[in-house]
């Protein structure tokens, strides 16, 4: 029985074994932000902050209680930023819109998902799961490539996907080679990536608004054509599936702790990310875009040290705090301050209860 033969039928298995998907999302608790130990006026801040930097959506939610729910408006001279990130409205009456490179932390937990299930070894070569001749290097230079280097964002490949330096060697922020992990996974299962990530991640833990969609044309040269589009709730459970080890709300095993911690190691070529992960609290950081410049201290100062987060052109940003069970959301178009992240979390630290 060959490999193909063999893994179709552990596909087949596995499908049978799954448990029924949520019909719906859990609902959240909502509570008075004063009643946890925070203060109201600091939170009105933070909310007034968010709204004038263009937000469209954002959530505070500790221990599973949400402190914090707005949903705003796209202003009239948004038509373009709705043309490109937005697919309608959901049910609770948010923007539906594409969570732009958020998305690869998505792509990371149904990874791990499928580590679980022994369908992906990401010590294994990139073309033993998408074939040869993915990329534009030899066939020995793309030989040395592994799914973890993609992971980490140190494949040595250019936007291009032509060889540049030594796999493992530079990290570079490399959107294209990154998406080479969605046929990795679709090959690794043979399975389609909408079917396995309705089972591998969405369903199991209620994400009922979170889809794949064909991007417009004007993202056609990306790289990287097809965005996830999903709503602010749906991506605080992607946070609370972090908080939880890995557990849905209906304490489903969505992805085992042992692979959720995998994915928040630090990096030798970036202490600031993991596993298509951002990471606080790193010595030092590179940003995305060509030949980034090494900067001396945490990814975001004013944050606690042990914060993780997806992050996402147009300011995505989905942050985790184990320390102090918290998940903040943010969507909407791209701030206007520049500073967005860490002023955000000052005033966020100033509304919360001292630790």
């Amino acid at each position: 029985m060959d490999r193909r033969q063999l893994i179709i039928g552990a596909v087949a298995a596995a499908a049978a074994a799954t448990p029924a998907l949520a019909a719906d999302a859990p609902g959240f608790i909502k509570t008075d932000p004063a009643k946890a130990g925070w203060n109201p006026a600091g939170v009105a801040a933070v909310l007034d902050y968010a709204r004038a930097q263009k937000s469209t959506g954002f959530m505070i939610v500790q221990d599973g209680k949400v402190l914090a729910e707005e949903n705003w408006p796209l202003p009239a001279d948004a038509a373009q930023f709705k043309a490109n990130f937005t697919y309608g409205t959901a049910r609770d009456g948010a923007l539906l819109e594409d969570v732009a490179s958020a998305q690869k932390s998505y792509i990371a937990m149904i990874a791990a998902a499928t580590i679980d299930r022994g369908y992906l070894d990401i010590g294994n070569k990139v073309s033993f799961y998408a074939g040869l001749g993915w990329s534009k290097a030899t066939p020995v230079q793309e030989a040395a490539i592994t799914v973890r280097h993609l992971m980490e964002m140190n494949s040595g490949l250019t936007e291009a996907l032509t060889y540049e330096a030594e796999p493992g060697t530079k990290f570079f922020y490399n959107t294209p080679a990154y998406a080479i992990m969605k046929p990795v996974l679709e090959g690794a299962t043979l399975s389609a990536l909408e079917d396995l990530t309705t089972r591998f991640l969405t369903g199991p833990a209620g994400m009922a608004e979170t889809a794949w969609r064909k991007r417009p044309g004007v993202f056609a040269a990306s790289g990287n054509p097809t965005g996830l589009v999903t709503t602010p709730r749906d991506m605080v459970r992607l946070g609370q599936l972090v908080l939880a080890g890995g557990k849905a709300q209906d304490g489903r095993q969505v992805v085992s702790k042992a692979q959720l911690d995998a994915l928040f190691v630090r990096t030798a070529t970036n202490p600031a990310y993991g596993h298509l992960w951002w990471l606080n609290g790193g010595p030092w950081r590179l940003a995305p875009g060509a030949n980034p410049k090494r900067v001396e201290g945490m990814l975001i100062p004013a944050a606690p040290s042990d914060l993780v987060a997806a992050l996402g052109a147009q300011g995505r940003k989905v942050y985790v705090v184990p320390s102090r069970k918290l998940v903040v959301v943010r969507m909407g178009q791209n701030p206007t301050d520049a500073g967005f992240d860490n002023a955000l979390w000052t005033l966020l630290m100033k509304a919360a209860p001292k630790a």
